[in-house]
């Protein structure tokens, strides 16, 4: 096996596992803002993890189509609007998620908040 072949599948390895750490990450970053935002709820670690996938699936879809991030503090105004919107959104594809709009708006803030401490590059 040359060095490209070995180079290639070690980049592989290591971005499988990069996307899980940065799910778990917002998983955690999702759960603390749920904890503390009134009128958010998560019912199951299951409903967590699943929020998580659907939050970055959406993000995914966003920055491909627009370009821009649905982070609350990585693209000013517009990217707290898209946060909140995601946040609301996903209560349609995920059984035990529940948030009000008004919850929404403060767990966008909440989750800017946290997400602008984490160490590292959170964008997928």
């Amino acid at each position: 096996m040359d060095n490209n072949q070995a180079s290639s599948r070690q980049n592989t390895g290591s971005t499988a596992w990069q996307i899980i750490g940065r799910l778990i990450v917002s998983a955690i970053v999702l759960g603390i803002t749920a904890f503390f935002t009134p009128g958010f709820a998560i019912n199951s670690i299951w409903s967590l993890a699943i929020a998580a996938i659907v939050l970055a699936i959406m993000d995914y879809i966003i920055v491909k189509f627009t370009g821009l991030h649905a982070s609350p503090f990585g693209k000013g105004f517009v990217g707290f609007v898209l946060a909140t919107i995601t946040l609301y959104l996903t209560q349609y594809f995920v059984a035990g998620y529940t948030i009000s709009w008004m919850a929404a708006i403060i767990g966008a803030l909440i989750y800017g908040v946290i997400d602008y401490f984490i160490p590292g590059d959170q964008e997928m």
